[in-house]
């Protein structure tokens, strides 16, 4: 599955007489790209408007050669539409739902959850893929961080998206968990060839994921030719 996408938007965003200018331009047809920068590039901000969860102010973004915004021709996709999956840094599960219920809600078409006894060949799949089983039926304050982290990806790719958006996947785990997810997530990625954007402030991520490193800051974004000469400036 090749990934080609075309991002050139521009976006103002205002909080009190504060201003921020996001001016994001890029293209790419790797299957992993990792958006690197401090905290307040404007990272989060980009990867809303590719996932469709903010509008920009002019633009476009294409997916797969799909428009999914472009405000000269007046389209802007749903996300429901768009099929991306969007991994929030907080993994942002149903705290009201068991494990297997917040698999099954990626599979709805609405906003009705899922009775606490679903069952479907594709959650039974996730559940196995990702040694869930045993947890099936906890809630999420139940779980460790590494298993939240595979329930909120099972929930995401059992909708087969396109494309894989992870803000700051790995933030919430400690240390050693840590490198144990990104082990796993590269297996995965290279398993399934879904392609992702990663958009992280830690270079471990960049160079575990960084096929293709770009960098924000101050709302704009460059390509990284050599990451290893900007960690080392950085460090």
């Amino acid at each position: 599955m090749t990934m080609l996408i075309e991002v050139d938007i521009n976006k103002t965003l205002r909080s009190g007489a504060r201003s921020f200018e996001l001016r994001a331009k890029f293209a790419s047809d790797s299957q992993r790209i990792v958006i690197y920068g401090a905290s307040g590039a404007g990272k989060s901000q980009l990867l809303k408007a590719v996932a469709g969860l903010t509008t920009p102010d002019s633009g476009r973004i294409v997916l797969a050669g799909r428009p999914l915004f472009d405000s000269a021709r007046h389209t802007n996709v749903t996300p429901q539409q768009r099929r991306v999956a969007y991994l929030f840094q907080d993994y942002a599960l149903f705290p009201h739902l068991n494990v297997r219920q917040n698999i099954g809600f990626g599979l709805q078409r609405g906003w009705f959850n899922p009775s606490s006894a679903v069952d479907h060949e594709e959650i039974r799949y996730w559940l196995q893929a990702f040694e869930l089983d045993a947890v099936a039926l906890q809630m999420p304050h139940q779980l460790s961080g590494g298993q939240r982290q595979r329930v909120a990806l099972a929930r995401a790719l059992i909708a087969h998206p396109q494309a894989l958006l992870l803000d700051e996947p790995f933030a919430a785990l400690d240390p050693i968990l840590r490198v144990r997810m990104r082990a796993e997530l590269d297996a995965l990625q290279r398993r399934l060839a879904i392609p992702m954007i990663v958009i992280t402030h830690d270079p471990d991520d960049v160079r575990a994921f960084g096929e293709h490193v770009l960098r924000m800051d101050g709302g704009a974004i460059a390509n990284v030719a050599d990451f290893e000469l900007v960690a080392r400036s950085e460090a």
